[in-house]
């Protein structure tokens, strides 16, 4: 007999854990990247339909993995996956980072593997205005919001500048390197991402010490880049389950299939996908909603990749030709 597929697997940690599983994974294969987006909001809906049946679901695990993406999609997302159960937990195999971690804060417990990370949350702006990264047309710095806070943190605390006067010329100097209009929104998002995490963290710890965790998630860790393991995550004072050695295995079996099929570990090489050939077709799956009741959405994008050879120089060009979500139906 051969290895259990997804399918299997899914059905068995569902008996396991008395739930029904929802999977949303944003890929993160290097030069291929997704985030959490709004977009996904009716594909979650139908899922949802489809395992409700009509009626409200006693537990709802939600199988997520992901570096991030838009605040008010997460929240969304949260709110519609509330509105279907009695119980929300979810699940994270490896990663659930940013806006991943907001999602988490939404629910009634998070369940983690020795694997499992967790992130702070402060968010960064990208708008058209941003700084311009030198020699890259077109592309521009993402701008953190707790970046922005630390200078200004840094110039009133380690320089000791605090008269009015000089730290209205620095705020001049920022404002000469970065748009106002973007240092606005910097100020609205960090606002913004406090409050969400205020009011989910209403399901997640009703009688606990929000502004703690809060405080920390945003600002406090130091950096976006800081990760936060199952130990860091329980001392938070997060709902924290550990996952035993059965869980652990059926969990992490799922989140090797899926590896595989989204190709995390392997960057998007257009050369090599090339290789001797002057020009190729490719199709990348790039993210994935999925549950037993209603089938799998792909995150996909194809297109053609060719070399021109225009008097010597080598040009390498990548035209897609449909990106988008597409439906498959894999479990009756």
């Amino acid at each position: 007999m051969g290895s259990p597929n997804r399918e299997e697997l899914i059905k068995q940690l569902e008996d396991l854990r008395n739930t029904k599983i929802l999977i949303y994974i944003t890929g993160d294969r290097p030069g291929w990247e997704t985030q959490i987006h709004e977009e996904v909001h009716s594909y979650f809906a139908s899922h949802l339909e489809l395992i409700s049946k009509g009626e409200l679901i006693n537990k709802l695990s939600l199988y997520l993995y992901t570096r991030g993406g838009n605040t008010l999609a997460a929240w969304s997302l949260v709110n519609l996956l509330r509105q279907y159960c009695k119980e929300l937990e979810i699940i994270v195999p490896s990663k659930a980072h940013s806006a991943g971690t907001l999602m988490c804060l939404g629910s009634n417990r998070i369940v983690m593997t020795k694997q499992s990370t967790l992130s702070p949350i402060d968010p960064s702006i990208n708008t058209p205005i941003n700084p311009a990264i030198p020699n890259m047309t077109g592309q521009t710095i993402p701008v953190s919001v707790e970046a922005i806070n630390g200078y200004i943190e840094l110039v009133k605390k380690e320089f000791g500048i605090r008269d009015d006067k000089a730290l209205a010329e620095i705020v001049k100097v920022l404002s000469e390197k970065i748009h106002p209009l973007v240092l606005g929104e910097v100020y609205r998002a960090r606002a913004q991402i406090k409050m969400l995490a205020h009011k989910l963290l209403d399901f997640h710890i009703p009688d606990g010490n929000k502004q703690e965790i809060v405080d920390f998630l945003c600002s406090d860790s130091g950096s976006h880049d800081y990760t936060i393991n199952l130990k860091d995550a329980k001392g938070l004072g997060l709902v924290v389950e550990e996952s035993d050695k059965k869980n652990t295995e059926l969990i992490n079996a799922i989140f090797k299939t899926i590896s595989g099929e989204l190709e995390l570990d392997i960057p998007f090489d257009p050369r090599k996908l090339l290789a001797e050939q002057d020009i190729v077709d490719y199709t990348s799956k790039r993210a994935l909603i999925q549950s037993l009741e209603g089938g799998k959405h792909l995150f996909i994008t194809k297109g053609t990749l060719s070399i021109i050879n225009d008097n010597g120089n080598i040009i390498l060009h990548n035209v897609p030709t449909f990106e988008g979500w597409t439906y498959e139906q894999e479990y009756k």
